[in-house]
């Protein structure tokens, strides 16, 4: 099937969200506790946390060679077993301890490659770290096994569907399965400008792909409405669209991704379906990321995404604390 951009339409019915309440408990299960016991993970403390993992991945930033790994691994124990991570990793199954075995098992096993953001250790730990959060939030739910199993999951929509109703403010590609298409698409880029190029130049091209599926959960959906609206607002002259490359994954897909080399962590925000990587390389040439990435950083201060940048795409991963206004967005916009 050729690779295709598919535009949303600019349905009025989609509201942007103001400032936001105070911050809700979110569900998670710690070391002693069942999957959906309530635990607080406060706004500041998620900043305590941030800033903590910043401070710890400039430490370690040298230490990227082979023979420091000893070291390395010694130091990260050390410290995320410590007070200042304690208000994500503490709560997660195992804990601290395990959370910590968990990323020296990362780091044994990497090899630098420049597949996703992790194109270093020091990347690797900032990205495992961070995507703690997502853990926090959504590790206790269990995932979709199989691709099968997402595609039949009746708790996800899909965005064909929506985009034909004129209920998307987004775009989304699908990626070229076919070798011949992949090839064709190479040449048009080279031969044509893209869409948005300036006059008399040739836009980059695309640096990532497509979503695998259009299926993804409605808080999702509402979420990257919303951000394309404030974006529109926000931003004067021409605006660029918002372009998704990832939605829901399944387990089987996240391992797939793994084995190619990717920084691809488990357990995911993905794979419950509650995340989302936006394209934000291509937006440099409408002198655009910046504004996006206020967006994000806007909405994690609030407390309802865990952002986290990974170079030409962001992960964003919506917070449990945010998910009902979500969903009601999204119902509202299907007039329901």
């Amino acid at each position: 099937m050729p690779s295709q951009e598919v535009a949303g339409e600019t349905g009025s019915r989609i509201r942007s969200a103001g400032p936001q309440p105070q911050p809700q408990p979110s569900v998670t299960a710690g070391p002693n506790q069942r999957p959906g016991t309530v635990t607080a993970a406060s706004l500041s403390e998620l900043v305590g946390y941030r800033a903590a993992v910043a401070e710890l991945v400039a430490g370690v930033t040298g230490q990227a060679g082979r023979d420091d790994l000893p070291r390395l691994e010694r130091t990260l124990t050390d410290r995320i077993t410590g007070p200042d991570f304690r208000a994500v990793l503490g709560v997660l199954p195992g804990g601290a301890a395990e959370a910590a075995s968990r990323l020296v098992r990362e780091i044994r096993d990497y090899r630098p490659n420049n597949r996703g953001g992790a194109g270093n250790l020091a990347g690797l730990v900032r990205i495992y770290l961070l995507s703690r959060i997502d853990v926090m939030w959504w590790g206790h739910l269990p995932g979709f096994p199989t691709d099968a199993d997402l595609h039949d999951s009746a708790e996800l929509v899909d965005l064909d569907a929506l985009r034909r109703t004129g209920l998307l403010r987004f775009r989304y590609r699908r990626p070229a399965e076919h070798p011949l298409t992949r090839a064709a698409r190479t040449v048009r880029r080279r031969v044509r400008p893209r869409s948005g190029a300036p006059a008399g130049r040739a836009a980059p091209p695309a640096t990532g792909g497509g979503p695998r599926t259009t299926r993804t959960r409605p808080e999702v959906v509402a979420l990257l409405n919303q951000l394309a609206a404030d974006l529109a607002r926000r931003r004067p002259g021409p605006t660029p669209p918002l372009r998704v490359t990832s939605l829901a994954r399944s387990l089987e897909h996240q391992h797939r991704l793994r084995a190619l080399g990717y920084a691809a962590m488990l357990p995911s925000g993905h794979c419950p379906g509650y995340a989302m990587d936006l394209e934000m390389s291509w937006l440099r040439r409408f002198d655009a990321p910046g504004m996006v990435a206020a967006l994000l950083r806007e909405r994690q201060g609030w407390g309802d995404v865990n952002v986290i940048d990974e170079g030409q795409t962001w992960h964003v991963c919506v917070s449990p604390r945010a998910a009902n206004r979500l969903r009601r967005d999204f119902l509202t916009a299907l007039g329901g």
